[in-house]
Order: structure tokens, then C-alpha cells, then sequence
């Protein structure tokens, strides 16, 4: 089987983009692991089906996300925008406004640039999340608030804020990278048993009060270079816990996102994505049998 795929990427955090209806759906998760794998597949961080909706919908195109290690994920800021990068680049969509419709809901993308076969977009990324239960977030006792939870991980106490973007966030702030073991702790808070999903973890390192800087640990991926979602959640912790001013720009390894939030507001994602190839991914469908 011959399946058609273009590769983006949003600050180094790559995506596979393809149409759902030509793949099965019992097989997605197990295509995610296969296409995504970088040294016998194609290589990238997630995989996102895409459907066109019929003219009239609300939506414009609907879209399902899988990381590389076959979970499927609630929402992605980087994999949005690299659809959207795909569907401008290829002549699916023309308008400045783009409706998306997502596991976690609506989305609504504006492209301010276009320089193809890069592209930048606004993103009303909707409100955060703040309530445990709906994170989720599972604690013994839940308290009033999510900021500077005391979560105890490998026999120590860190102080975290729990967040949510329609993904669960688990945001730590730290001095200084090069003094904290973050890529040991990554996975221990992503399969913390508070979170029954799972949850993204975001180290952040405050600059000022415009600019925070972040290394992202992203549940069923590991070390990325961006996290559009995690930049968000990084963001709204640093607000929760009087850090930072709106807006604020946000240092990923691979680049800058700006993000604007305000309390009672939604959360505002502005950033790039880049179409970086396509071509046709050759697969026998064997394991599927």
C-alpha cells in the first residue's frame, strides 16, 4: 500500500500530515509507531489525520493527532499549525481564516504570514483548563488551586502548577537547565499516578517579565524541540503564579512562540510552520493482519 504524506514541522517539532479516510482506522495507532519511527519509517514527533468537512459545517477540516509512540493526543498547538501549513501549501484551503475541529474542540487559526513553504498563524487556543477533575489531576486531597502543588517524585517534593490546554500540563520552574536532571524527571512526572492520562511536562526558566524560556518533555514522545500546547501551559503557569505580564515570548530550542493570556480569557498562540517535503510512505499492511 502506498499512502500520500507531506512532512512539517513547527519549531523543529516535526508532524506527519496524511488524509484519515485513506487509512483504516483500527490502524492508526500502530501506523503512528511504524511511519513515525526514525530509523525505519519516516521520522517525526506525531502523525495527524485530516478530513475535509462538508461546505456549510462550521469546521473546516476535522484532524486527529498521534504521537510517535501510538497514544493518541487531545490537541497539539505545533501539529495544528503545521496542518494548517499543509492545507494552505497544497491549495486546500484559501481564506485567512482556517476552522479546525479538534479532539478538544473548535479551533480557530488566522495566517498573518505567508512565505511558502513557511506559514504563520494566530490560534485561539480557547480558555485553560484550571480544574482538577477536568485536567485530570487526581490527588489524594485536591486543593482550592493548582499552583505550587507539592508532588512528590523519586523521594522528592517539587512545587508544580497543573494546567490544562485540552492536554494535561505539568509545568516546574526551574533556575537554571544545566542544575536540574530534567530528562531523568520528564518521564517519571509524565506516568505519575495523580494523572491518569498522563501528563506533558514543562521545565521553565523565567528571563523577565516578557520572556520565559522552556525544554519540553511531551507525554509519548520524550524530548522535543517545541511544544505549542506546552508553551501555552508554561505560559498560563508563569500568569498563575505572577511571573510574567501578557504577552510573553516563549524560548524553545527550536525558536520563539508568542503567547497572549489574560484571567477570564482565551489563550493566544502566534508561531510558525513550515511544509518541509512529501512524498508516499510504502507500507504492506502485514502487521495489520
Amino acid at each position: 500500500m502506498r499512502i500520500p504524506f507531506s512532512k512539517t514541522e513547527g519549531l523543529g517539532n516535526d508532524f506527519l500530515i496524511m488524509k484519515g479516510e485513506l487509512i483504516p482506522e483500527s490502524i492508526y495507532s500502530v501506523l503512528s509507531q511504524k511511519i513515525c519511527e526514525r530509523h525505519f519509517g519516516v521520522g517525526a514527533d506525531g502523525l495527524v489525520f485530516f478530513w475535509p468537512c462538508a461546505a456549510g459545517e462550521a469546521t473546516n477540516f476535522r484532524m486527529r493527532i498521534f504521537n510517535a509512540d501510538g497514544g493518541e493526543a487531545e490537541m497539539s498547538g505545533n501539529g495544528l499549525r503545521c496542518l494548517a501549513a499543509h492545507l494552505f501549501h497544497g491549495g486546500l484551503h484559501h481564506r485567512d481564516v482556517l476552522k479546525i475541529e479538534a479532539v478538544s474542540g473548535l479551533k480557530i487559526l488566522t495566517l498573518y504570514n505567508s512565505q511558502p513553504p513557511a506559514y504563520s498563524f494566530a490560534v485561539d487556543m480557547g480558555p485553560p483548563v484550571l480544574e482538577a477533575r477536568r485536567i485530570p489531576f487526581h490527588p489524594p486531597e485536591v486543593p482550592a488551586f493548582l499552583r505550587g502543588f507539592p508532588l512528590e517524585v523519586a523521594g522528592e517534593v517539587f512545587p508544580v502548577t497543573i494546567t490544562s490546554m485540552g492536554n494535561p500540563h505539568c509545568s516546574l520552574f526551574v533556575d537554571d537547565f544545566s542544575r536540574v536532571d530534567w530528562k531523568r524527571l520528564g518521564p517519571l512526572i509524565e506516568h505519575h499516578p495523580f494523572f491518569p492520562n498522563r501528563t506533558n511536562v514543562e521545565f521553565v526558566r523565567v528571563i523577565n517579565r516578557q520572556e520565559i524560556e522552556v525544554r519540553f518533555w511531551e507525554r509519548g514522545v520524550g524530548v522535543t524541540l517545541a511544544s505549542g500546547t506546552g508553551s501555552c501551559g508554561a505560559t498560563v503557569a508563569s500568569s498563575l503564579n505572577g511571573f510574567v505580564d501578557s504577552p510573553v515570548k516563549v524560548h524553545t530550542p527550536g525558536g520563539v512562540l508568542e503567547i497572549s493570556w489574560k484571567r477570564g480569557e482565551t489563550v493566544m498562540l502566534m508561531g510558525p510552520a513550515r511544509v518541509i517535503c512529501s512524498g508516499n510512505y510504502f507500507c504492506d499492511l502485514s502487521w495489520a493482519q
